[in-house]
């Protein structure tokens, strides 16, 4: 009797050693990619350039990136920048869709820190580019003998001055 039981037992064990076993089929998931989506630009549109001073940004990624990114989603912007160095906006917006006022709202609405002045409105963005204290990110290093002169009359730092 005791080998039947000890039989039974490695067949029951058996049984469900190999019966047991997990066959995990692949399971396929469709997973939906976001894509950008191109902004259609209205071809019969007015555009406007607007350019204004942005406090309280501390920094280039956090600041300055995030609020660039709020200002392009806007519908009926074409083109925003954010000078983190300058603390400079430069928007170009349709001026049916987009006001100043509405600029001004989505700046201070990233964040309550951020205040916005000298709001105006111009023809051209301010490009003109400066030295920085060190002379480390002068406007006239690695640039030709031509660039360094158009930088010179525009820099007034000893280290553009020689280099140019």
């Amino acid at each position: 009797m005791k080998k039947i039981k000890h039989i039974l037992a490695v067949i029951l064990v058996s049984i469900l050693a190999f019966s047991c076993k997990n066959d995990v089929k692949p399971e396929v998931k469709t997973v939906a990619v976001e894509t950008k989506a191109v902004k259609e630009l209205d071809p019969n549109a007015t555009y406007a350039k607007a350019e204004f001073t942005i406090d309280g940004m501390t920094c280039q990624i956090g600041c300055a990136a995030t609020i660039e990114k709020k200002i392009a989603k806007m519908e009926g912007v074409k083109s925003s920048v954010v000078d983190f160095d300058k603390k400079l906006a430069m928007v170009e917006y349709d001026e049916a869709k987009v006001t100043p006022s509405l600029l001004e709202k989505t700046v201070t609405g990233v964040a309550d820190i951020y205040k916005v002045s000298n709001m105006k409105t111009v023809t051209d963005f301010s490009t003109k580019k400066s030295c920085d204290e060190n002379c480390t990110k002068s406007c006239c290093t690695n640039k030709t003998e031509a660039e360094k002169m158009a930088c010179a009359a525009d820099c007034k730092k000893v280290c553009c001055v020689k280099k140019a």
